[in-house]
């Protein structure tokens, strides 16, 4: 099966290489000429990867249509605000003949303005492809290495196509499962990342583990509600994509989110550590969405309004604490229906 990976980040760079070591012909695409000079080059991505080589096998280059002439699948390894340009950039250059076309978005964001979540906005764009999302409790480094992970791919009334993909990304290092619920999956991926800010606000404040292990309990909850408010199933928020991707990125010591979040709550200023990142932190903006989304459909979402007022009010992450536990007390409610 055909791949090409487009975004040559630290995601899409492990993937080419998972996809390799899968003995599968694939493409890696980044989106500056220099970049893929580099890898071309090097064989490895110094940038964003660096100690991990590049099979010779994994064809690098930035013309994008001649890496899309014998494409089957399509992964898109680039950040949610990014994700638009990227489709228009595939629209014009997908051959005419695009009927077989699969179109898997990496991505874990809403678009700003528009509220949408990556399949959304790739259908938009690209409505004649079959479009899914793949996305679970793994960071890059980790399928680069080959430690064993777990994926889950979502796509809307999955069919045969689906399963073949399965059976070709899948093997020793990375086990593939399915959902057909594309809205709960994406949705589970958007919003862990904004828990994980607000996991790692508690680990800069050093609060030790109890007010940790409360906030993450009390987020899974308002994950499910606010997931099952927007059309999402409440099961999927306790699978991979939900409270399997929460934990690994509000625990893992490679999470950017978490990392970030923790040097907010140390007392750090925003603005002045989203100015000298290289890499993007995707709770940031997906918060700002996500909060205008749940503001939009009349949902209550005590976290993560609170998150909003830090990242994008100024509001002393410690602050944001004590709001939250001098709440209206509460019976413990986990589920859909529930209180948070």
């Amino acid at each position: 099966m055909n791949f090409v990976v487009v975004g040559a980040g630290a995601w899409g760079t492990a993937f080419a290489l998972h996809l390799a070591r899968a003995g599968h012909p694939v493409a890696l695409v980044p989106r500056r000429l220099e970049q893929a000079e580099a890898l071309t080059t090097t064989r490895e991505n110094v940038e964003y990867l660096p100690g991990m080589r590049l099979p010779d096998s994994v064809r690098v280059t930035a013309d994008l249509p001649t890496a899309l002439a014998d494409a089957k699948v399509i992964l898109l390894a680039c950040p949610a605000q990014a994700l638009r340009d990227t489709c228009q950039r595939l629209e014009r250059a997908l051959p005419a003949d695009r009927s077989a076309r699969i179109v898997v978005s990496l991505a874990k964001g809403l678009e700003l303005g528009t509220h949408l979540r990556p399949s959304e906005v790739i259908a938009a764009v690209l409505p004649t492809v079959q479009v899914g999302a793949l996305t679970g409790p793994t960071n890059a480094l980790g399928v680069a290495r080959g430690d064993p992970s777990a994926m889950v791919l979502a796509a809307r009334g999955a069919t045969g196509a689906w399963e073949e993909l399965q059976a070709a990304i899948s093997g020793p290092t990375l086990r593939i499962y399915t959902s057909d619920d594309l809205a709960g999956v994406e949705f589970g991926g958007c919003l862990k990342n904004i828990y994980a800010i607000a996991a790692g606000c508690c680990d800069g404040l050093r609060l030790g583990d109890n007010p940790k292990a409360a906030l993450l309990t009390r987020a899974l909850a308002e994950m499910v509600r606010v997931g099952v408010a927007l059309g999402a199933r409440a099961e999927t928020f306790y699978g991979l994509s939900g409270f399997g991707d929460l934990v690994a990125t509000c625990y893992g010591g490679w999470s950017r989110n978490r990392e970030f979040g923790q040097q907010v709550g140390e007392g750090r200023d925003v603005a002045t550590l989203l100015a000298h990142r290289k890499t993007v932190v995707e709770g940031y903006k997906t918060t700002e969405s996500f909060a205008g989304l749940c503001a939009e459909r009349g949902i209550d979402a005590p976290i993560l309004r609170e998150m909003k007022a830090i990242l994008l009010g100024g509001k002393k992450p410690a602050a944001a604490i004590a709001a939250l536990m001098t709440r209206e007390l509460k019976r413990e409610a986990a589920g859909a229906k529930g209180s948070v």
